[in-house]
């Protein structure tokens, strides 16, 4: 029989009504002649609960057991899902991650997929089961505990699956009826994309679109699995959602397809750093120690000293998420006093936006920056750090004119029309 793999998110789920609702979307696709493996979150807002219990009861917890709790929201949604199947008369079982088993590198609350054999769950498709309920997020580390991929962990379970068990498709289903061409909330003008490349998908969910999340958009695109996004609220078929896939499946790609933005970044910049051989490896080594996730570096020359020493100096910027500025200036001072670098100062701007423009059409296509630059100049928004790539250009700007940037981008590559 032909395989779809259906996976619910956390408001899919959120109470029984919404799992019946879930549950007569699998029981079409089943009426359809489909096996289907359905991936489920915990109910929204379980794992902050689980979470709150673990801190509450250990301040310095031992991950093993972090792990065991907070994988058991998945587990109740998985039970309750495929009782839902069989009271509507869809043959169901529920699966967790080691009866599968879904293996696991042995890194709680970051594990890795190591192999997710299917002879298990195909020998149940072979006595007549039509769904397994999957609990996402988890798995089974080489010890035989249990372990947690890290939030956003479901997604990357489906696609996983996906590509295992050679799927048809892998439909994600959210509170949002697909991709659009920024978030509507900021732009009125944003529109639902009927496909994007899974490159283009990959930039917007690294650069802040919350729709997919990142690891998952990595696998689907390293498998070819094709992805669809779908809202859990509204009727669906075969045409709903948007669909993820191979920019070879894209009749003609669009310059721009989608805005993203990231509201809480930081930009750090060290002031007259000694300009020599090995002193970024020096800078971002403890950076990369200290877990700061370091985004776009900018190195200029210093004005301070420069007219003295010129040559001798420079300044390095770089941005990182706000709630790691703190960790990222512990290492940059940790490192002086190492005598590893040496700087006048660390500056901090926590006051500032990441705006990007994605597009698999800048490859052929010149003057997307200039295009991109002029819109911001004609609101009078000041770029302080550009970042490139072959088909996404970011800008840092001053956070509250992020919202106008959005807009005005959007309208300047006519996104409106996608």
């Amino acid at each position: 029989m032909p395989l779809l793999v259906m996976k619910f998110g956390g408001t899919s789920v959120a109470d029984l009504d919404r799992i019946a609702n879930a549950a007569a979307k699998v029981q079409r696709e089943v009426e359809r002649g489909y096996d289907v493996i359905v991936i489920v979150s915990a109910m929204s807002g379980k794992t902050n609960e689980l979470v709150g219990w673990v801190e509450g009861t250990s301040r310095l917890y031992d991950a093993r057991e972090y792990d065991a709790v907070v994988a058991s929201g998945e587990n109740v949604t998985a039970g309750l899902m495929a009782l839902r199947l069989q009271e509507m008369g869809v043959p169901a079982r529920s699966w967790q991650g080691w009866q599968v088993p879904i293996n696991t590198t042995a890194q709680h609350s970051a594990a890795r997929f190591v192999s997710i054999p299917r002879a298990n769950i195909d020998a149940k498709f072979a006595e007549g089961m039509k769904v397994a309920v999957v609990a996402g997020f988890q798995g089974i580390g080489p010890d035989g505990r249990i372990t947690t991929l890290g939030r956003g962990g479901s997604d990357t379970t489906a696609v996983a699956f996906a590509a295992a068990f050679g799927a048809e498709r892998c439909d994600i289903y959210t509170d949002v009826d697909g991709v659009y061409t920024t978030d509507p909330r900021i732009s009125s003008k944003a529109r639902k994309l009927d496909r994007i490349a899974f490159e283009e998908m990959l930039e917007l969910a690294s650069l802040g679109a919350k729709v997919l999340q990142t690891r998952s958009v990595e696998l689907a695109m390293r498998y070819n699995v094709r992805l669809r996004v779908l809202s859990s609220f509204e009727d669906t078929d075969e045409t709903s959602g948007t669909l993820v896939c191979d920019e070879d499946e894209i009749m003609e790609s669009r310059v721009v397809s989608g805005v993203a933005y990231s509201r809480d970044e930081a930009k750090i910049t060290l002031v007259t750093v000694e300009d020599r051989p090995g002193i970024s490896a020096a800078i971002f080594q403890p950076l990369a120690d200290a877990g700061v996730n370091v985004d776009m570096i900018v190195q200029n020359i210093s004005e301070k000293d420069y007219e003295d020493h010129p040559g001798s100096v420079t300044d390095m910027t770089f941005s990182c998420p706000v709630n790691q500025v703190e960790r990222a200036r512990k290492a940059m001072e940790n490192a002086r006093s190492a005598g590893l670098i040496a700087y006048d100062d660390l500056a901090v701007d926590t006051e500032v936006a990441k705006v990007s423009v994605v597009g698999i059409g800048m490859r052929s296509h010149a003057g997307v920056a200039a295009r991109m630059f002029k819109a911001l100049a004609d609101e009078n928004i000041n770029i302080k750090v550009i970042a490139t790539s072959e088909i996404k250009i970011s800008v840092l700007i001053d956070r509250k004119y992020m919202e106008l940037a959005v807009q005005a981008l959007h309208d300047a590559f006519e996104l409106e029309r996608a």
